[in-house]
């Protein structure tokens, strides 16, 4: 969907951006710190409702403890969950990982994305959310923050909630719907590294101003371009 010239979402969006920049500063992913999009992969699949430390960690010593992602596909299941322990859902994890990397492995035949570098986003997305326990949030996260680094919008639950409050994504929308909204809204100039720090940015507002309850509305630094903080609709 083409946006037409001068689309005050787009304007609007970058307002934001430019105001949670003055609060909380730049957030920027060092070039070392973009992984091999198996390792991004890998820490999507087992990260559900844990802190990106911890699934980080896990992902470290899943690779250390067996060398491979095609060793960690062979491994047995109850082990792997035991390795996963402090995943919040460590026996999902397990199942999920297992599962996509050996379906990954049944295609390609080794756990390897590099074919993805060379279709289109589009295309790219699509596959990977073919794969077992890959929503649109982690195909989003393995083409924007991996190596890949392409111009995609990683949305979690506090992404959401903040688009939602401030009324540039529908109320009831969920991930995939919200990526819709958002996406054809992202400033053109914006790079993958500025979409990246932009998700960042805004999960961090979600974390310790726009809560799921009790919304800090009056110190949040993107009241005035929010239709909840003003007033213009309700909190949902």
């Amino acid at each position: 969907m083409e946006l037409p010239f001068d689309d005050p979402r787009q304007t609007r969006l970058a307002r934001i951006h430019a105001a949670l920049i003055g609060a909380f500063g730049r957030i920027e992913r060092p070039d070392d710190k973009r992984r091999d999009p198996a390792w991004t992969l890998v820490q999507g699949v087992i990260g559900a409702q844990t802190k990106t430390a911890i699934s980080n960690a896990s992902t470290d010593a899943l690779l250390a403890r067996y060398g491979s992602w095609e060793a960690v596909a062979r491994a047995d299941l109850a082990e792997l969950q035991a390795l996963l322990g402090n995943q919040t859902f460590p026996s999902v994890a397990a199942e999920r990982l297992k599962a996509c990397l050996l379906a990954i492995m049944a295609e390609r035949g080794a756990v390897d994305m590099r074919h993805l570098s060379n279709l289109p986003d589009e295309i790219a997305m699509d596959w990977l959310e073919v794969l077992p326990g890959v929503g649109r949030k982690i195909a989003a996260g393995v083409m924007n923050t991996s190596m890949f680094a392409r111009r995609q919008l990683v949305i979690d639950g506090h992404h959401r909630r903040v688009m939602q409050r401030v009324g540039l994504v529908p109320p009831r929308a969920d991930t995939a719907r919200a990526y819709t909204a958002l996406m054809p809204v992202l400033p053109e100039e914006w790079s993958a590294a500025d979409i990246d720090e932009h998700h960042l940015l805004v999960k961090w507002l979600g974390q310790v101003h726009c809560r799921p309850s009790k919304p800090l509305c009056a110190a949040c630094p993107i009241r005035a371009d929010c239709d909840t903080g003003t007033g213009r609709t309700p909190i949902r």
